[in-house]
């Protein structure tokens, strides 16, 4: 079986951007607005060598709250594909969710199984591409991301973007926390590695009489 990283988008992989409407810090609506963290797309390149299937996992709701059109939204999730690719990011599949419960716009709006913290589109993931999710990680920069992860098996890396701080309270709690995805790939892989080690002395003793 696979082991796989889903990458929450917003805050991790691209900066968020300033809504002037309610000065919030929110998805980039337009392509002018989108910007990718930095060391992101190479952090996203190390986990892919390292063995990991990588996949997009995003509420993306701007559409259905009227804040966005559907074409700038589809724009912009092809332009950060297109950045991981040209850095030599393979995604496996991008999974996301257009609903928004309080949406506005017919077809889009109201309670659906796929918004995160429901881990729908990660137990898609692990039907369609043979993933054991008990090796898989969640990494975002929200409780909720967190909570997608745990519901679905997974271990969770919480990332302490400051302009999404007011949508983390640490609850619950992730198995760990890095303040950006660099950091995260580097601790989640020192994680790896440890875990490795061991289970091969666990092995290794199980063995002796």
């Amino acid at each position: 079986m696979n082991k796989a990283i889903f990458l929450d988008r917003d805050g991790v992989l691209n900066e968020l951007a300033l809504n002037p409407h309610n000065n919030e810090y929110e998805s980039p609506h337009t392509l002018t607005e989108l910007r990718m963290m930095p060391g992101a797309v190479g952090a996203a390149r190390r986990l892919q060598d390292a063995g990991f299937l990588l996949f997009v996992v995003s509420n993306q709701p701007s559409y259905a709250k009227g804040k966005a059109s559907f074409e700038n939204i589809q724009l912009i999730a092809e332009h950060v594909a297109e950045a991981l690719f040209d850095g030599g990011v393979r995604l496996s599949k991008t999974y996301y969710c257009f609903h928004h419960p309080d949406g506005t716009v017919p077809g889009f709006s109201g309670p659906c199984p796929c918004r995160k913290p429901e881990p729908y589109n990660l137990f898609l993931a692990r039907d369609e591409f043979n993933l054991d999710l008990s090796r898989c990680w969640m990494i975002g920069d929200q409780d909720t991301d967190i909570d997608c992860g745990q519901r679905a098996g997974c271990r969770t890396a919480l990332l302490n973007n400051p302009l999404s701080a007011k949508r983390r309270k640490g609850v619950p709690p992730p198995t760990l926390c890095a303040a950006d995805l660099p950091s995260a790939t580097a601790a989640v892989l020192k994680f790896e590695k440890t875990l490795q080690h061991k289970t091969a002395e666990n092995a290794k003793f199980a063995g002796k009489p």
